[in-house]
């Protein structure tokens, strides 16, 4: 790895940097063009970048200007691993559609186009049995029918999926928080292994020795979404992280799937309430595949181009390729709203952020954030880069 082509070494050293998150990153790239670009800015350009005040670009600009990503290259050829930019060969089709994909990810084991065929399952570390049994099950069926199953590789409903893809011959993508120098949690490593030898890939886009904060698994959540053309969530409780995940799938355009539990059983308590906000209710993988045969594939094939970053740009401001077309109005909202839910979707008429919406309608943060991701579920709102929501 210590050979790396410029274009990668150049976004490694702006996800070295600290403080350079994808928005930022993105928003760098899109200012200056590139990543090699990004990293000569001078101060006084960098204060042309939204959110970057004289402060902040005198000390960016000395970071961008010191990074050095040797020893980060060492610590990827010594566990096997390669990165890959957005915009550049090799980086996931469906995750590069996006809002806000990461700019740069690390492998282990290879990503390939077939593996943009691929279905999530989440669901709770602590699990029962039944979860385990259930989540293994639906990922056999699942590889056994050709689809890539992509999933955290935490304990619980993570790891049955992972091994059930496994068991039955499949590929399986395993999405994580932390650096890939060190797996977590260290009872995976083995199972990681196995992923990453020929049977999928490891993918993160956190350099390699920083282990994970408890802040880094939503955004993690998203990638797990990102990759799939649908997500199943198995026995999520009312707090799981699990539901971000399912947040994250509707905001991307995904379908969302759950698998009811006993309805006095609080490890299920937040499937409970995907299935009542919308979601589809997953009996067998035959419910899964059944809706996927009838849904076009989200993904379509990256161009191969003799330019090495233009699509990099692309990701922070350039329209899709359909974007010229005319856009279908809107569907009308479905008449089975609450009174709650049609309060806010009637505070929507124009985008708002989530703290407008509180303070307009004078709902709890909790109750806004629940009746928020049924109207997602709905498919009546969307949720779009900033914490802001919109009608579809």
């Amino acid at each position: 790895m210590p050979d790396a082509p410029d274009a990668v070494r150049d976004h490694l050293a702006l996800a070295l940097v600290p403080g350079l998150g994808p928005k930022l990153t993105a928003a760098l790239i899109e200012r200056f063009g590139s990543a090699a670009a990004a990293l000569r800015a001078t101060a006084a350009q960098l204060t042309e970048v939204p959110h970057i005040g004289e402060r902040t670009a005198a000390d960016l600009a000395a970071a961008l200007r010191t990074v050095n990503v040797e020893p980060e290259l060492r610590l990827m050829e010594k566990h096997g691993t390669h990165a890959v930019a957005l915009g550049l060969e090799g980086y996931p089709a469906p995750l590069a559609r996006v809002p806000a994909p990461p700019p740069l990810l690390y492998l282990r084991g290879e990503w390939l186009a077939a593996d943009a065929n691929a279905v999530g399952i989440v669901g709770s570390r602590s699990c029962t049995s039944y979860g385990m049994k259930v989540a293994a099950q639906l990922a056999r069926e699942l590889a056994r029918a050709g689809f890539t199953v992509v999933s955290g590789l935490a304990r619980g409903i993570d790891g049955a999926a992972h091994r059930g893809a496994l068991e039955a011959g499949g590929r399986t993508v395993a999405a994580l928080a932390g650096g890939l120098s060190k797996i977590y949690p260290p009872e995976h490593a083995d199972l990681a292994a196995q992923i990453a030898d020929g049977r999928g890939c490891l993918v993160t886009e956190t350099p390699m020795a920083v282990a994970p904060q408890p802040g880094m698994f939503p955004a993690r959540n998203r990638v797990i979404s990102g990759l799939s053309r649908a997500v199943i969530v198995i026995e999520a409780n009312a707090r799981s992280g699990a539901l971000i995940t399912a947040r994250h799938a509707a905001e991307q355009g995904r379908e969302v799937y759950a698998v009811p539990g006993r309805v006095d059983d609080t490890a299920s308590a937040g499937c409970l309430e995907l299935i009542r906000a919308g979601a589809r209710l997953v009996r067998s993988a035959d419910d899964v595949l059944e809706d996927l045969k009838g849904i076009a594939g989200s993904v379509e094939p990256v161009p191969a181009s003799g330019r090495r970053e233009p699509a990099v740009r692309g990701a922070a401001g350039e329209q899709p390729a359909h974007a010229g077309r005319s856009p279908e109005p809107p569907p009308p909202p479905p008449p089975q709203l609450d009174a709650t839910q049609q309060r806010v979707f009637d505070a929507l008429a124009t985008r708002k952020h989530a703290d407008e919406l509180t303070r307009e309608l004078g709902v709890p943060v909790a109750e806004l954030s629940r009746v928020l991701m049924q109207l997602e579920m709905k498919k009546v709102v969307r949720r779009v880069p900033g914490n802001f929501y919109e009608r579809r």
